[in-house]
Order: structure tokens, then C-alpha cells, then sequence
């Protein structure tokens, strides 16, 4: 077979992009050689060199800590604020806890340094009302007024000089302060009252279960009820107890209704109940607030580091640190906490709402009377409990919500407690960070927690 002649060849020319100048090797005053590889491609490499840029100019501006007493104090200091700075209402401040959802903020941590030195529950009434009125001065009885002399209780606390009065003239209450004030401080000598009764009324102590199965079996009778409160109102304000308390409220002549948290439609539950216009409302400042006087440390760990961290912070605490509460959010965690411990050596109580009646009550005198310095717990101990030996709260699984929160945190820096105390929180769950950044925000903004109803307008 013949081939033909082949034709002339094409010759193609291969262009190389214009190398921009300032660029690699060019900004160092060497240009390429013609031919040369290119192996990383321009875009990319000024790209590169950006970024390279931006974290230095980010390490040049790490400035120095600011000056005075700070509020908040972070691992990074560019993120601590100090006590002086104000936020704007529409200002967006940094948060420390912005990008804690990011594998990278594992270690990350910030402390909320106390502002003010006592317990607002202890602070000094108005200048213009001078030291106060004693609780002689309230209308006390004699046989009260020798208990808290006894007790060491000399002046009221700023919800008792609310409240007293308005009880005394007959009104219907809705009283909220924050936790370790004072709402519950004469329990004691009521129940010395108690152990002695006078002639007269008779005052019943008791829970709903058991008041619910007494009027069943026709132990209690409600015609002769003149006075009702209700402790813990935002517990005890709950669908299971409806019928209970419409049968008891119908029938008491004054209710006080006490609490540090409220829930979200106080007023709208009453009303099924009861008349909310004979109600009034006594409130405090600090109601629903961060105690401003405890020292509040947040820490971002993984699951398997909370435990680690734990027992470093136990065994590192002095043992003249004082009594030190553990909180977990299940019975199974107590459990399974508790029998580690048991394997480091560490003395500690368990309290868990699994236990009977008895050994919760034997279980908790032997952790006041300083026995046994570590309790491991569920929320069964944020409330109600006169915790004033405690100097360390641990949230080793972090509350749910910012209620449980404030009520754990007020387990410490309570009135008669001997140190304001501190709270860590171990914070491990995508879904805890979106609390912590409310609580930061509030710290910042120096304002109520959110989320929290507010006292209801109720005169």
C-alpha cells in the first residue's frame, strides 16, 4: 500500500500565565526562569500567603491584660473584661464561649470573678432608712424573738423586712429572692416551737404525696386551715399536684407562695386556683440574677476528661477547703460516680432520690455535721437543704436548665455560710454550650437570666 506525503506540522505555542509581581520568588527580587514548573498554583499561593498574614497581625495584636479588678476572666486575655467596661444594650460583646461547639475549644475555660463582697441578701438597707428595722421592730413574738437571739440572728435580711410586714397585716404573698437569703431561715426555730406546741393552732409540715395520701385517708381535715405556704413554688406548681392544691387553696384564708425561681405563667397557674387579686408581690434585686458575691468557673473538657478532672480538683483541695456538693443529672450517675471514687480512696456520701425518705434524712445530717466532707448528688439537693458548710459546688453534668442552675450555684455563699465559695462547671454537650453562652451574656450585660419568668403583676 502506496502512503502519501505527509503535510507540514503545526507547531503550538505553550503560554505560561504572567507571574504577578510581588509574588514567590519575584517578591524576593529573583525572577523565575523561563521553563520553570509551577507546582502550586498562584491563586492558592497568594491565598496562602494571606492567611499567613492575618494570624501574624492576630499574634501582634495580643495585647497586654487591661487594667483593674476584672468581672470576667478568660484563658485568653484579649476576652477578659474587667469590671469597669460597660456593654452597651446594643452592643454584641465577644463571647468566650462563641465557638466552645468547635472540637478545637476543648481545654477552653473563663471565670466569673465575684463583684461585690457579701451576699446581697446581707447588704445594708438605703442610707435614708438607716441600719434597718430589727425584728423586734417587725412585730415579732417574744417566744421568736429569744429563738433568733439563741440562733445568733440579729438583723433581718433584705426579704424578711419585705415580707414580714406584709404578712403580719394578713396579705396573701408572692415571695421571691434569690437562694440562701433567708426565705426559710426560722425553720429551725419553728421546729422548736413545734417540739413544744402552746395552746392553739397547730402548724403541719409536709409534701404533697403525704398530704395528698393523709386527706385520703381522712387523717386531715382542711376546715379549720388558715394559713398556706407553699416553699419552692416553681416545684410544687406542676400538673400532678393540680388537684391538690385547688382542694387546699380553696380553702386557706392567706397563702404565701416562696421561691427563687418563678415559672414562666405564675399568675395564668394561680388563677386556676385561687384569686390572684388579693395577692402581693415582694421581690428583691437580686431575684433571678448570678450571685455576684460566688466565683463561677466555666470549663469546655470531652466526656472521658471530666472524670480526671474531677478527682484532680479533689485531691488538690485543701482539707481545710469545707464541705464540697457534687451534682450529676441521673441516680445511675451518682452511682457509678460514687464507686469510682470508692477506688481512689476518696470518703464521700452519696444522695439520690432512688433511697428511702430515711436514709436521704440520716444520709444529709451526717454531711452538715462536717462528718464526711464530699456528697455526691442529683438535683434532690439544690433545694430546700440549709447547705451553709458548703465552700464548692461541681457541676459534673451540667444542669438542663438555667433554673436548676441558679439553685445549685445558691448551694454556697448562703447566709451564715463562712466563705462566699465558688461553683465549677464541666461543660461537655453541644446543647450545654447554648446555656453557658446565656450565662455569659447575662454576666456581661449585668442583668436577670433570661428564660426566667419574672415576678408576675400581681397588686
Amino acid at each position: 500500500m502506496a502512503l502519501g506525503r505527509a503535510g507540514p506540522a503545526l507547531a503550538l505555542p505553550l503560554l505560561l500565565p504572567r507571574r504577578p509581581a510581588g509574588s514567590g520568588t519575584a517578591a524576593a527580587g529573583s525572577p523565575q526562569p523561563l521553563g520553570a514548573v509551577v507546582r502550586i498554583p498562584w491563586a492558592l499561593r497568594l491565598r496562602l500567603q494571606r492567611g499567613v498574614q492575618r494570624r501574624r497581625r492576630g499574634q501582634g495584636e495580643a495585647a497586654a491584660p487591661r487594667p483593674g479588678k476584672l468581672l470576667l476572666r478568660s484563658r485568653r486575655p484579649e476576652l477578659s473584661q474587667p469590671r469597669w467596661q460597660t456593654v452597651g444594650r446594643w452592643e454584641q460583646p465577644p463571647l468566650v464561649s462563641a465557638g466552645w461547639k468547635h472540637r478545637k475549644a476543648y481545654g477552653d475555660y473563663f471565670q466569673l470573678e465575684p463583684s461585690q463582697e457579701a451576699a446581697p441578701a446581707l447588704q445594708a438597707p438605703p442610707a435614708e432608712a438607716g441600719q434597718g428595722p430589727t425584728f423586734a421592730e417587725l412585730g415579732l413574738q417574744p417566744a421568736l424573738l429569744a429563738g433568733l437571739e439563741r440562733l445568733s440572728i440579729g438583723r433581718p435580711t433584705a426579704v424578711q423586712r419585705l415580707a414580714i410586714p406584709a404578712l403580719r397585716r394578713g396579705r396573701s404573698a408572692l415571695c421571691a429572692a434569690e437562694t440562701g437569703s433567708g426565705k426559710t431561715l426560722l425553720a429551725a426555730q419553728v421546729g422548736a416551737v413545734l417540739r413544744a406546741p402552746p395552746p392553739g393552732p397547730a402548724v403541719l409540715l409536709g409534701t404533697p404525696g403525704a398530704l395528698r395520701e393523709a386527706l385520703r385517708r381522712r387523717f386531715l381535715a382542711l376546715e379549720r386551715l388558715r394559713w398556706m405556704v407553699l416553699d419552692e413554688a416553681d416545684s410544687l406548681m406542676d400538673e400532678s399536684f393540680t388537684e391538690l392544691l385547688e382542694e387546699i387553696l380553696a380553702h386557706a384564708m392567706q397563702v404565701v407562695v416562696v421561691g427563687a425561681t418563678f415559672p414562666v405563667g405564675l399568675s395564668e397557674t394561680l388563677a386556676k386556683f385561687t384569686d390572684v387579686g388579693r395577692f402581693v408581690t415582694l421581690g428583691t434585686q437580686s431575684l433571678h440574677c448570678l450571685p455576684p458575691h460566688v466565683q463561677q468557673k466555666f470549663v469546655r473538657l470531652k466526656g472521658q476528661d471530666k472524670l480526671p478532672e474531677l478527682l484532680q480538683l479533689l485531691k488538690e483541695r485543701p482539707s481545710s477547703g469545707g464541705a464540697v456538693l457534687i451534682f450529676c443529672n441521673s441516680a445511675s450517675t451518682v452511682n457509678w460516680l460514687s464507686y469510682i471514687m470508692d477506688d481512689h480512696k476518696i470518703k464521700h456520701l452519696r444522695l439520690q432520690g432512688q433511697m428511702s425518705a430515711a436514709a436521704r434524712a440520716g444520709i444529709f445530717a451526717s454531711f452538715q455535721k462536717d462528718d464526711v466532707s464530699v456528697l455526691v448528688c442529683t438535683d434532690l439537693a439544690s433545694r430546700g437543704l440549709d447547705t451553709s458548710n458548703v465552700q464548692l459546688v461541681v457541676n459534673y453534668d451540667f444542669p438542663d436548665t438555667l433554673q436548676d442552675y441558679l439553685h445549685r450555684a445558691g448551694r454556697v455563699g448562703r447566709v451564715g455560710s463562712k466563705a462566699r465559695g465558688a461553683v465549677v462547671s464541666f461543660v461537655t454537650h453541644r446543647w450545654d454550650v447554648d446555656l453557658v453562652r446565656k450565662i455569659e451574656t447575662v454576666c456581661l450585660y449585668e442583668t436577670q437570666l433570661c428564660c426566667i419568668s419574672l415576678l408576675p403583676t400581681i397588686s
